[in-house]
């Protein structure tokens, strides 16, 4: 690859004048600028950014980590996708650009994010898969980084976050579940210790209370948060002496595999079993029957997390003055017929299915 002094060469004028040249100073001449733009376009130069970011002190890079699994890839939906997306419309407006750094499951993430650091590969942070004590959150704060996280944290008291509402999830599938009856209602866990399946818990016990409905651990199904982990959370429902008549999924692609096993068991989603999901990820609208979940904007999302994260650089914050602040992001209720077994009936209410044919009508 052509280099500076290679192009200065080529044109036979001094590597001071083709740098100020490519950068665009006004002390170049327009027929100057012209013939040193042409031939680093013909020549193939590209300037050395890493060389400029070390003398500007400043990458024009945002990092966005994010765990990386076998387990984590083969559940993948379009989550990261659609916030990404919003991000990106964030940072073009500033010339930034966005890198993903993910963080194998066998490594320490401390340690991943200790390493990123010291390579001062970006000029800001996004962290996600937010611990209840997160190492994290004190390291870039030592080391002065911008960052915001996507999730809150014990740790993250003084710093910048944004996290769905999972307290709000929990108290309306609540609410919804008891309106049609149950009162043995169980609920999917994150078996890590990501902050999240702590802060549903939390709000799922506070609905129950509120309700004078006691707190059954046994209820609590502690299980990755995947399409198998919905396969075991099913095969473990099966298995109480008491079955729960609701179940509420704290990880949308585990539908897949709770339907999947009830379904081994004859048991059927929305006639034996009411099940709420969490997210409306795509590959779970073809469940049948279709599943009651909640629906939030993965764009919009994106677009406020880079607000927030730019509203806290010194360099951006100007151009977000009421930004910078920790949001609890909400969900809207999307009503499928998953839900729909009520406890004090005991049948199916779906609508009777009617077929027409040869001038006859089944129902089914």
């Amino acid at each position: 690859m052509t280099g500076i002094r290679e192009l200065a060469e080529q044109l036979d004028i001094s590597i001071g004048t083709v740098s100020r040249a490519l950068n665009g100073k006004s002390d170049v001449n327009e027929e100057t600028r012209r013939r040193v733009l042409a031939a680093a376009e013909e020549l193939g130069y590209v300037a050395n950014q890493s060389g400029r970011s070390l003398r500007q002190g400043e990458t024009k890079v945002i990092g966005l980590m994010i765990e990386s699994s076998t387990e984590a890839v083969e559940n993948a939906d379009n989550f990261f996708l659609g916030v990404t997306s919003g991000l990106q419309s964030v940072f073009a407006r500033h010339k930034l650009d966005l890198i993903m750094l993910p963080c194998p499951s066998d490594e320490d993430p401390h340690e991943y994010l200790k390493r990123m650091v010291a390579r001062r590969i970006v000029d800001a942070m996004i962290i996600s898969e937010t611990q209840r004590i997160d190492r994290r959150i004190d390291l870039l704060a030592r080391a002065k980084i911008p960052f915001v996280a996507l999730g809150r944290s014990l740790s993250a008291s003084h710093s910048a976050w944004i996290d769905l509402d999972f307290e709000g999830v929990a108290n309306r599938a609540i609410e919804r579940l008891i309106a049609r009856g149950h009162r043995r209602i169980a609920i999917t866990a994150p078996s890590s210790e990501v902050n999240l399946g702590y802060v549903f818990l939390d709000g799922y016990r506070r609905a129950l209370e509120r309700h004078d409905i006691p707190f059954d651990p046994a209820l609590v199904i502690r299980v990755k948060s995947s399409e198998q982990g919905g396969y075991q959370a099913a095969h473990e429902l099966l298995l109480l002496e008491e079955r729960p008549t609701a179940v509420i999924l704290i990880y949308e692609l585990m539908a897949i595999g709770l339907y999947r096993r009830l379904m081994e068991s004859g048991v059927m989603p929305g006639r034996d079993l009411a099940v709420i999901g969490f997210r409306d990820a795509p590959r779970a609208r073809f469940l049948q029957p279709s599943l009651s979940c909640f629906r939030m904007s993965l764009y919009d999302l994106g677009v406020e997390l880079g607000r927030t994260l730019l509203a806290n650089m010194p360099a951006y914050q100007d151009f977000y003055p009421g930004d910078g602040r920790n949001i609890i992001w909400p969900l809207e209720l999307i009503v499928g017929e998953s839900d729909l077994f009520d406890p004090r009936i005991g049948e199916k209410q779906f609508e009777p299915q009617r077929l027409s044919f040869d001038n006859r009508t089944v129902e089914f």
